[in-house]
């Protein structure tokens, strides 16, 4: 019986890219970089680690340029989520509810520090999240990330969620079955059960055998 479940973030439980186009647009002027960034191109991007973000977005800077740039944009964005929040999924708060009275509830997801904190926070999500853990303080692939949180928190059968093809592979390195959220912004073709929406998750015959 399943005993975790581990969420990716973006994408998956909540939508920052209009707040982060904002943002890293903002810093990339500042260090008299202009390449357009817009939220749907962070769609594609976001939950790929945040270096390959950084060089993707700003192909034309140097790469420390570019660095610098996705450093500072982390540093501003995470006090404004965590005063206004971002755009949470539909029925997030109330599936939440009904998982946490079965399951033990983790996030792991490719970020700097302070972006979790952030979600928490800015959302009054306190109480919901065990344990979470990111490559911002780690410096480990979502994969040993994943297996961190697992062992950490002495986890007999978890399951991850995410939305794209990257968390499906650190899924099946991790050793855990994959729940493919098909209404986020990646894709993915191998999964072990697929939702289309958030509140389809308690109803998964994977948590249900």
């Amino acid at each position: 019986m399943v005993d975790g479940i581990i969420f990716d973030l973006d994408g998956t439980l909540w939508d920052t890219t209009h707040i982060g186009a904002k943002i890293w647009s903002e810093v990339a002027a500042k260090y008299k970089v202009v390449e357009p960034v817009t939220a749907e191109k962070l769609k594609g991007l976001y939950g790929l680690p945040t270096e390959i973000i950084a060089r993707t977005l700003f192909p034309s800077a140097p790469e420390e340029v570019a660095l610098a740039i996705m450093t500072e944009s982390c540093a501003n964005q995470c006090p404004y989520l965590e005063k206004d929040g971002g755009i949470l999924f539909p029925k997030l708060v109330e599936t939440l509810d009904e998982l946490k009275k079965s399951y033990r509830l983790f996030i792991v997801s490719n970020c700097q520090e302070g972006y979790i904190q952030s979600f928490i926070a800015g959302n009054r999500l306190e109480g919901y999240f065990e344990d979470f853990e990111y490559p911002g303080r780690t410096g480990l692939s979502k994969a040993e990330n994943i297996r961190l949180i697992i062992d950490r928190n002495s986890l007999k059968n978890a399951i991850y969620v995410g939305d794209t093809s990257g968390d499906a592979s650190a899924s099946k390195e991790a050793g855990i079955p994959f729940v493919y959220a098909r209404y986020g912004f990646g894709s993915a073709e191998h999964f072990d059960a697929a939702i289309d929406s958030l509140d389809e998750l308690p109803k998964l015959s994977l948590l249900n055998p």
